[in-house]
């Protein structure tokens, strides 16, 4: 039996991760004009093996035609129901600093379904303030903004030291889903879903790989 973490649907968690990948691919693909496409170009222009594809798209019930490959659409389509994007998600960013102004002003959020419905800070200097068209609210709100608006999702953006306050106001508010950006790991139960975005340690990788590729240009003869 696999050991692997998977979702409470059996889709194992690496799997899921790469699900937005193919959507992207798909997404591009549909706005190009392109019907169908073999396993092999997908997994190409999602940066997969065509194994690994073919496996992840099978969780999900999909399995292409033999000789003609799979419907873009459609396959976009299924995709996108299995992440849950067939409705607008409700977010809030917390924290107003740098990183949250930068967040409250990214398109991208509602391009692909999750509605910033509130900017939030805990910081009265703050509170008021306009960024990105929206006035920045009291982290009092939160209550009113998951019992009103169905806020869904909160994404902290708040420096190390106070992601674990905001952390802990969003789950009393009732939000069992959180984007953390703060370099800190956060203590939630296990009825919460945590994903982390630590920029930095994404650095040190590259870091890492970059060094292993001036050491092996070291010692080529």
């Amino acid at each position: 039996m696999s050991t692997a973490a998977t979702t409470p649907r059996g889709v194992p968690d690496a799997s899921v991760a790469r699900l937005p990948g193919y959507l992207r691919a798909l997404t591009a693909m549909s706005q190009d004009g392109t019907a169908s496409v073999s396993s092999e170009e997908l997994a190409s222009a999602a940066g997969v093996s065509s194994a690994m594809l073919r496996k992840d798209l099978s969780y999900l019930g999909s399995y292409g035609v033999r000789g003609v490959g799979y419907d873009v659409g459609r396959l976009a389509s299924e995709i996108a129901s299995a992440l849950g994007l067939t409705k607008d998600w409700p977010v809030a960013i917390v924290g107003m600093g740098n990183l949250g102004r930068a967040l409250a002003a990214y398109r991208g959020f509602a391009e692909r379904g999750f509605r910033v419905i509130a900017l939030l800070d805990h910081d009265d200097r703050v509170v008021g303030e306009e960024v990105a068209g929206r006035a920045v609210r009291p982290m009092t709100d939160l209550e009113v903004l998951v019992e009103d608006h169905g806020l869904a999702i909160g994404v902290i953006a708040t420096p190390p030291e106070g992601a674990q306050a905001a952390c802990d106001r969003l789950l009393a508010a009732g939000v069992r889903s959180v984007l953390n950006f703060a370099a800190v790991v956060l203590a939630v139960p296990p009825e919460v879903t945590v994903r982390n975005v630590d920029l930095s340690t994404e650095l040190q990788i590259l870091a890492f790989h970059g060094h292993r590729g001036d050491v092996a240009e070291a010692v080529a003869p």
